[in-house]
């Protein structure tokens, strides 16, 4: 998956892909599947937090610095954009959620069900 956001490519990967094909340090992606539930925490700063993306098969930790949407959620689709660090830490720009009883981003949709993962309705 590839997305153009102001002529800059950003890859769309799930935590599996990433571990399947790592991305170089510094490359920006986009990293999208669930919050995994138990896994959010505010670090002392109080700005800063620490959660981890999964796609129910691998789980990979994220670092945001900045107000979460109100829609953020633990067992809830997300898609992160930024990359990852010399400390193996996912460093999001940007955190995308959004969530009622139908939806999940697009490319975490597509993802899940590719990996056999998809427990929503059928599309």
């Amino acid at each position: 998956w590839a997305l153009t956001m102001e002529g800059a490519t950003s890859l769309f990967r799930t935590p599996s892909e990433v571990l399947e094909k790592p991305v170089a340090e510094r490359q920006r992606i986009r990293l999208g599947g669930l919050v995994e539930v138990d896994s959010v925490r505010k670090e002392p700063d109080g700005v800063t937090t620490i959660f981890r993306v999964t796609d129910t098969k691998h789980a990979l930790p994220v670092r945001y610095r900045g107000l979460l949407p109100n829609l953020f959620r633990e067992g809830q689709g997300v898609v992160t954009e930024g990359s990852f660090g010399p400390d193996g830490v996912f460093t999001a720009t940007e955190v995308l959620a959004k969530h009622d009883e139908t939806y999940m981003p697009r490319e975490v949709a597509e993802a899940l069900k590719k990996q056999g993962q998809w427990k929503g309705e059928k599309q």
